[in-house]
């Protein structure tokens, strides 16, 4: 399957994406250097790997403006967090997921690591949910808290899964959310874009990379 979107054409296809959701993107906010973290939402290889059950195809593209992200939030000591989608081998974990997925991520598994450009330093924060929001039934909220973080950037895959799903849940606590529209991706743009469409309208400011790296320049 051809991917909707490349590195090599995401600037021209965010522009796109941006222009089409505008009317909706009207709560324009700028990064607070103070008080922010980045989260690396499930940059796992089972949805990076064309042969996984569950690849997502936009995902490859995204990956150079994930690590840009992490550099930028990395260089002077801002959290960063990451999220593992992940289940018990004997399906303890599984609920309803267990029949709706053709497929599942298994806990301990080569598939499960986040991919090693992105891979999370020692001291860095990793979040294993077994449902789509990155707050239902972990500890997130606690380690917001005690970061005192009020901003969230959040990339990864996919847009309309689990990168909206945490998004939501972060609204719903009080977070000020960012969406990079090249940091994030589906399986197919309609399904991204109409992501894209309902962040901007609820819960979040949806914008790019670059301007996120801009507001977190010195």
């Amino acid at each position: 399957m051809k991917p909707y979107v490349t590195s090599e054409n995401m600037t021209e296809k965010t522009q796109t994406w941006l222009d089409k959701i505008a009317p909706y993107n009207t709560h324009e906010m700028q990064v607070n250097l103070n008080a922010c973290a980045l989260m690396i939402v499930d940059m796992q290889y089972f949805f990076l790997e064309p042969d996984s059950p569950t690849f997502t195809i936009g995902g490859p593209a995204i990956l150079p403006n994930a690590k840009r992200l992490l550099h930028a939030f990395r260089q002077p000591h801002r959290p960063v967090i990451f999220t593992r989608h992940v289940h018990h081998p004997n399906d303890l974990d599984a609920g309803i997921m267990g029949w709706w997925w053709e497929g599942k991520c298994i806990e301990g598994s080569p598939e499960s690591e986040i991919q090693a450009e992105l891979a999370p330093l020692p001291h860095e924060k990793v979040i294993f949910k077994h449902r789509y929001s990155a707050f239902y039934n972990t500890d997130l909220e606690t380690v917001l808290r005690c970061l005192k973080i009020e901003d969230i950037v959040i990339s990864g895959v996919m847009t309309n899964m689990c990168v909206e799903s945490t998004a939501r849940d972060a609204y719903f606590r009080d977070y000020r959310v960012f969406i990079p529209a090249d940091g994030t991706g589906s399986i197919n743009e309609e399904m991204h874009l109409a992501s894209l469409m309902n962040l901007a309208l609820g819960f979040a400011h949806v914008t790019t990379t670059d301007v996120i790296l801009s507001q977190l320049a010195f």
